[in-house]
């Protein structure tokens, strides 16, 4: 069976590079990515995959930071345009974009779920002659997106395991869940699939990302690291204008509020439960020269190695948010836009990653330190699983990613591709042979 994995995948490899060119020529940011999820689901489908979709795989009260109904309608438009097939495509509006393929297997046995991520980063691409993607004619055509994390990637991937163990269903006991999830950028999507009971009897579950922290090809990370837990605020600051020369003290300054609080955020002390990290990433306020700024938006992020970290540091942010806002007397609205808790792989399906990656003829190092602190709302979706009974595992597939993750000039080496896909499916089909249990 791992001969014709490798076989297959071979087969496959060109395909899986025209999926990830094309995904990444269309980029979608989270909970608009209308047209990558309605291809997901016509591709499963014509493989014979049970889709389930939309509002069937995400809990509208548990979504986090959905757009504005105009811009997600002006994002379904688009994808309608650009080739989006209109049977998939029509149960997402409203930013419903989840997408869940069901495979059976010919015998009861585990349910095996795999989970890839869609959505883009809000950033332009690189116009520079070196930028690959530029170069060879794949680059972002929509403005202000742009996939600089390898989501891409990850959706071709998807799809490649899913050609793969289309396949083996003669000697697949059990069930697989392929899911392919919104938002995770802004970390907002997962828990909307797990409140829509998604995960519900899964087994085992994996998940990875393309070079979080792992630059060489063939290099596999997968260990007991956990990763940080983290918050996403959005502050509104409300206050009132005035002529900012004849009579500036009847004014009530937002954008001085939002300054003092994004100083403040970055000036709380180090914690001493352990790792933390604090970023102000935006801060737009008001109108013009002459007048007092009556509004300021401010959008920041907290992580922590641990949940209470996580949570005592959120707290220390809230205070300074509120306090610059009492100091220049002015409205402090605080939303939280996006949320994930600390997760780390089980054990013995490391052991049973480590095992197969060795199998592999391209395979160079395992790696069980990760050399990221990162979050990840996959965090929701592990800890699901391992709290009803079964195992986890979040792997690392090394690539060099030209100047780094959530940058304009993200590339990686599309030989991954199809070394991710061979993980994937060779070792679902190993959870699956026999209903195995680790």
């Amino acid at each position: 069976m791992k001969s014709a994995i490798s076989t297959w995948v071979q087969e496959l490899q060109s395909q899986l590079v025209a999926w990830r060119r094309d995904f990444h020529m269309y980029p979608e940011t989270g909970w608009a990515e209308f047209r990558t999820a309605s291809l997901v689901a016509r591709e499963l489908s014509q493989l014979g995959y049970d889709i389930k979709l939309g509002r069937e795989v995400l809990s509208e009260q548990s979504r986090q930071g959905v757009p504005d109904t105009e811009e997600l309608d002006k994002a379904w438009e688009r994808a309608r345009k650009e080739g989006a097939p209109r049977e998939f495509l029509e149960p997402m509006k409203g930013g419903f974009t989840g997408v869940v393929g069901i495979l059976e297997g010919i015998s009861p046995g585990p349910t095996v779920a795999l989970r890839f991520d869609m959505d883009a980063n809000r950033l332009n691409e690189s116009t520079f002659k070196d930028h690959r993607p530029y170069r060879e004619g794949f680059a972002s055509r929509h403005p202000g997106a742009t996939h600089a994390c390898g989501h891409d990637g990850h959706v071709a991937i998807g799809l490649g395991a899913a050609h793969i163990l289309a396949r083996l269903v003669p000697n697949l006991s059990g069930r697989v869940l392929l899911v392919f999830q919104p938002a995770e950028e802004d970390v907002g999507g997962a828990k909307a699939m797990v409140a829509a009971d998604v995960l519900t009897g899964c087994k085992y579950f994996l998940s990875g990302h393309l070079g979080f922290g792992n630059s060489s090809l063939g290099e596999i990370g997968c260990g007991q690291e956990k990763f940080l837990a983290t918050t996403k605020l959005d502050a509104v600051f409300t206050g009132k204008p005035a002529h900012a020369g004849m009579n500036p003290d009847a004014g009530k300054n937002a954008l001085l509020a939002a300054a003092l609080a994004a100083l403040s955020i970055h000036a709380i002390p180090r914690h001493q439960g352990g790792a933390d990290r604090v970023n102000v990433g935006y801060l737009v306020a008001g109108s013009g020269r002459n007048v007092v700024p009556e509004r300021a938006v401010l959008e920041l992020e907290i992580r922590g190695e641990t949940t209470e970290v996580n949570q005592d540091m959120e707290e220390r942010v809230r205070a300074a948010l509120l306090g610059a806002a009492q100091i220049q007397q002015v409205g402090c609205q605080i939303d939280v836009v996006g949320s994930a808790p600390t997760a780390q792989s089980s054990p013995a399906l490391i052991g049973q990653v480590r095992q197969m990656a060795q199998d592999q003829p391209w395979f160079k190092e395992f790696v069980t330190e990760a050399r990221f602190s990162g979050s990840e709302d996959v965090a929701y979706m592990m800890r699901a699983v391992q709290d009803q009974g079964g195992q986890a595992a979040y792997i690392v597939f090394g690539t060099p990613v030209g100047t780094g993750h959530h940058t304009s000039e993200f590339d990686f080496d599309e030989e991954v591709l199809g070394q991710a896909a061979t993980i994937y499916s060779t070792l679902t089909a190993e959870l699956m042979a026999k209903g195995k249990v680790l």
